[in-house]
């Protein structure tokens, strides 16, 4: 908290304020003079009572009924900072554009202090009803505050701290005051970043919400910033124009909140709004690095919502219309069996239906529910992803359901949220559920039925809000059946499920290694040599999508300066022996049937073995891989065939 002015001193300027009208020079600050000037023209006195101003029970419900997307997603971050001054005797506030109090999170030994001085719902805190206080006064000056203890204007008042940050709609308007107020004896330097921070998350996620059928631009200073708090967001119409914009898009661009609704794009950015709207169709959510017409370089990355894309203008009538998009689409690159599942999906997002992705190891499960996640209507909350089968089991618990300060040794001071309550709002992802203990499981399933978690060492339960997506590479119905999972938690978590084609089995292999090569490669186009894509379109690939992007991330690096086409001198040695061996080994086989008679199964068996084990240059478990049987089926055939 900034040093303030003795309360002596306060008190004299305030008296003086009173007898002459002035306050003294030097004593307080200009902000907080403005705000006594005012409390005092309200007919409030220093020692007096506050204006009583409290709705009825009718005009809260009005109000909260007209503040239900504030109150939506402010909810969540609210519980989140509350988390962080629980133990501070504090109450978190949320008030409307007139400084009524819609929403109070209040550390329960200073709620009945708090409620004496009316920090209670229904009650205005507006400066004409209680004189200079954060959020009467953050209103009055649309910015963010912090009042003292004898600050206040009113004496009994005094016993308060006070940090207020106003929200801001994506136009700029005043939807309402996120406050933190506590125990002047208590106060903290950063609880005032800490509501400013808090104000920002929840003008993000009121900006997403509500330009759900604009372009967004999402922009930082660098592409590790773009998807934290610190982001910039952009609101566009689809000819181009800013609609919209948070505090720190603005700024970004050098904007003011005037210039929305009046600012053409490509009036501050050296780009044209199709051209971004092109590259964002060859690589979705590819970062791109932008200028400013003063030569600033900035980071942006397209978000453009399915009901967002413009609609195709008369000159490009015979061409076909631009396929809507969201976060899967911008995945699907034209199988069939993945397209599938991607619908299925999105039909679900938006309802309490948890989703169960089931694929082999590699194919990209995770990176499809992130996806889901971003297509849903929670996309701007948390997805908070674990892997059942990386912590370990001892860990597992104080991970999942977070524990309370001092419950076991070694726990840190200030306790843990916990995995699942920092999803609430948004999308947990349990990655790998089958390898999860049996004893989390049930856990896991009574916080699944109650929708609450109670952390180690807690002996009160806490609500939790979030979807559910879960993956596993296993059989979970054989598990269950076996007794190795539980039967009811796999009817809980097995809303729908999907299942993810492996990489040999997917028909887009030609587009998907061009979107791969784009996103690995966003600074200059790379192509796969022509050459190269039956070969590797025709491997088994059994690390899938994992292992194919890590070939090709290495045969990018590979790449000398000047060239941009990948060709079998960038592969790795033992895909190319994999690849040439297999590639020749087919010719061997497609050769012998040509000229064996069919009917001939022993001598063809033979020719096909020795072609294979030829070609494998002796390496006999090469050879199974390429006939497509194990080793020992090899060696088996071998020594049948061998003459006696």
């Amino acid at each position: 908290m900034r040093q303030t002015s003795p309360l002596l001193a306060l008190r004299q300027a305030r008296q003086q304020l009173l007898d002459t009208g002035h306050c003294p020079d030097g004593v307080v600050d200009e902000r907080l003079a403005r705000s006594w000037h005012r409390s005092m023209a309200a007919g409030l006195a220093p020692t007096g009572r506050a204006a009583t101003d409290h709705a009825t029970s009718h005009s809260l419900r009005q109000a909260l009924a007209s503040s239900h997307a504030l109150l939506a997603h402010s909810r969540p971050v609210m519980e989140y900072v509350f988390e962080q001054v629980r133990h501070s005797q504090s109450v978190v506030v949320l008030a409307d554009p007139q400084g009524m109090l819609m929403h109070t999170l209040g550390d329960p030994y200073f709620v009945d202090k708090a409620e004496r001085v009316a920090l209670t719902r229904g009650a205005s805190w507006h400066e004409a009803h209680r004189g200079t206080n954060a959020i009467g006064t953050a209103l009055a000056e649309c910015s963010a505050v912090e009042i003292h203890g004898s600050e206040h204007f009113l004496e009994r008042n005094g016993f308060l701290t006070c940090a207020a940050s106003p929200i801001l709609s994506a136009t700029g308007e005043l939807m309402g005051i996120l406050d933190i107020s506590g125990d002047h004896r208590n106060g903290h330097a950063h609880t005032l970043g800490l509501v400013s921070t808090a104000a920002r998350m929840i003008e993000n996620r009121l900006i997403v919400a509500a330009c759900k059928r604009n372009i967004r631009l999402h922009l930082h200073a660098q592409p590790e910033g773009l998807g934290s708090v610190a982001e910039g967001i952009i609101a566009l119409s689809d000819d181009g124009w800013i609609v919209g914009a948070n505090r720190v898009g603005l700024a970004l661009l050098q904007l003011g909140a005037g210039d929305v609704g009046a600012t053409l794009l490509e009036r501050v950015l050296d780009v044209r709004l199709d051209d971004l709207l092109s590259r964002h169709k060859r690589r979705p959510l590819q970062p791109q690095q932008l200028r400013l017409h003063n030569g600033r370089s900035l980071f942006v990355q397209l978000h453009v919502d399915a009901a967002a894309w413009p609609a195709p203008t008369a000159s490009l009538a015979v061409a076909p219309a631009m396929a809507a998009t969201d976060a899967l689409a911008a995945l699907d690159t034209g199988d069939a069996r993945w397209r599938s599942a991607a619908d299925k999906a999105r039909r679900v997002v938006a309802k309490p239906i948890p989703v169960l992705i089931q694929g082999e190891s590699g194919v990209g499960k995770e990176l499809f529910a992130r996806a889901l996640h971003a297509s849903g209507p929670r996309c701007a909350a948390p997805f908070v992803a674990i892997n059942c089968g990386a912590i370990p089991e001892s860990l597992i618990e104080s991970e999942l359901f977070g524990y309370v300060a001092g419950a076991f040794t070694g726990a840190r001071k200030d306790g843990n949220l916990g995995r699942l309550r920092e999803a609430d709002g948004g999308t947990l992802f349990l990655d790998e559920i089958g390898d999860m203990p049996l004893a989390l499981q049930t856990r896991l399933l009574r916080v699944l039925q109650e929708r609450t978690v109670t952390p180690v060492g807690a002996g009160k339960a806490v609500p939790v809000d979030f979807a559910l997506v879960c993956a596993t590479h296993s059989k979970l119905a054989e598990a269950a059946e076996r007794g190795t999972f539980r039967q009811d938690l796999y009817y809980r978590i097995n809303g729908l499920t999907v299942q993810l084609p492996a990489l040999r089995e997917r028909s887009d292999f030609a587009a998907l290694t061009e979107r791969l090569l784009a996103e690995l490669s966003p600074e200059c186009e790379v192509q796969l040599a022509p050459e190269l894509l039956t070969p590797l379109g025709s491997y088994a690939w059994p690390g899938n999508l994992r292992q194919y992007a890590s070939v090709l991330r290495t045969a990018c690096a590979m790449l000398q300066g000047g060239e941009d086409t990948v060709g079998w001198e960038h592969l790795p040695d033992d895909l190319v022996e994999a690849l040439t061996c297999g590639a020749q080994a087919t010719q061997a086989a497609t050769a012998l049937v040509r000229v064996q008679a069919p009917q001939n199964l022993q001598a063809l068996s033979r020719v096909a073995i020795q072609q294979a084990l030829e070609a494998a240059r002796g390496n006999i478990s090469l050879a199974a891989r390429q006939l497509g049987i194990s080793r020992q089926t090899l060696y088996r055939k071998l020594h049948t065939q061998a003459p006696h």
